[in-house]
């Protein structure tokens, strides 16, 4: 086979350092927009992002020439530079979660995403984290994954 043919969807959550409610809600849709541009100014393909006052989720396409440590790490440096001119103390946490998504599962992750608001006046993103880290298996110590 001569040619490479990739299709990688990743869903992304990262949260604020310590957790801290540093993204207003009047900011939030500027701050979305802006990451989805970072996206395409790397050669990556947004989806869907959305999040909370404390956190970010990312849908996106990787192409098979980025590790998915590469990407987290484009979105969350301008991100943070591009929200440290409007919130001083800005800082993104140091980790991430990061999880494939199939083509067939693309678009209820996708919706998933776009509902933040409402799924958050019914839990919290240290309850969705844990939820998710489970859904998918990983294995996790839980006095370490928000230390």
């Amino acid at each position: 086979m001569s040619h490479s043919f990739v299709k990688n969807h990743m869903h992304v959550i990262f949260g604020t350092k310590d957790r801290e409610k540093l993204i207003p809600k009047d900011i939030q849709p500027e701050l979305w927009a802006y990451m989805a541009g970072i996206c395409r100014n790397h050669d990556l393909v947004p989806i869907a992002i959305n999040g909370f006052h404390d956190h970010a989720h990312v849908l996106l396409h990787v192409p098979p020439t980025m590790s998915v440590a590469k990407v987290v790490m484009l979105i969350k440096a301008n991100s943070s530079r591009w929200m440290r001119e409007k919130e001083k103390q800005f800082k993104w946490q140091d980790g991430y979660a990061a999880y494939s998504v199939s083509v067939s599962n693309t678009p209820a992750v996708a919706n998933y995403i776009r509902n933040q608001q409402k799924h958050h006046a019914r839990i919290s993103f240290e309850d969705e984290f844990l939820a998710l880290l489970k859904k998918h298996g990983v294995q996790f110590d839980p006095k370490y994954v928000f230390a």
